[in-house]
């Protein structure tokens, strides 16, 4: 499966659940039910994915951990907020570079359509 077809995979199922659940519920919710719904497909799904912060020659483990990691290729944040603001996207890109990943998907499941709640980042 290509990494387009990976990710139209989440798309299709963020879509699924957050027409089933509506907004309003905990991110912990979203992330179950999408979880969930990835690995029904046949998904390899990693949840609260560890992610060292490298500096230097040291690798540290500080607490930093991906919502989901789907087939070790796309990183997957889940957010219940009002709005993205920069700190999200710059967390997304973070986890971009410190785990040697190229595609993330950043949802905002806290909103009336989730195609408001949608971004996409090619590192």
């Amino acid at each position: 499966m290509d990494i387009n077809d990976i990710t139209k995979e989440i798309i299709d199922s963020a879509y699924k659940v957050h027409t089933a659940l509506g907004p309003g519920l905990l991110e912990s919710a979203y992330k179950a039910c999408l979880s969930y719904e990835l690995k029904k497909k046949g998904l390899k799904v990693e949840e609260e994915k560890p992610v060292p912060v490298v500096y230097e020659e040291v690798s540290l483990n500080c607490g930093y951990r991906i919502d989901l990691l789907v087939e070790d290729k796309v990183i997957v944040e889940l957010k219940t907020v009002d709005s993205f603001c920069d700190v999200h996207f710059a967390q997304v890109l973070t986890y971009l570079k410190f785990s040697d990943k190229k595609i993330g998907l950043l949802f905002n499941f806290n909103v009336k359509s989730l195609r408001d709640g949608i971004k996409r980042f090619i590192l």
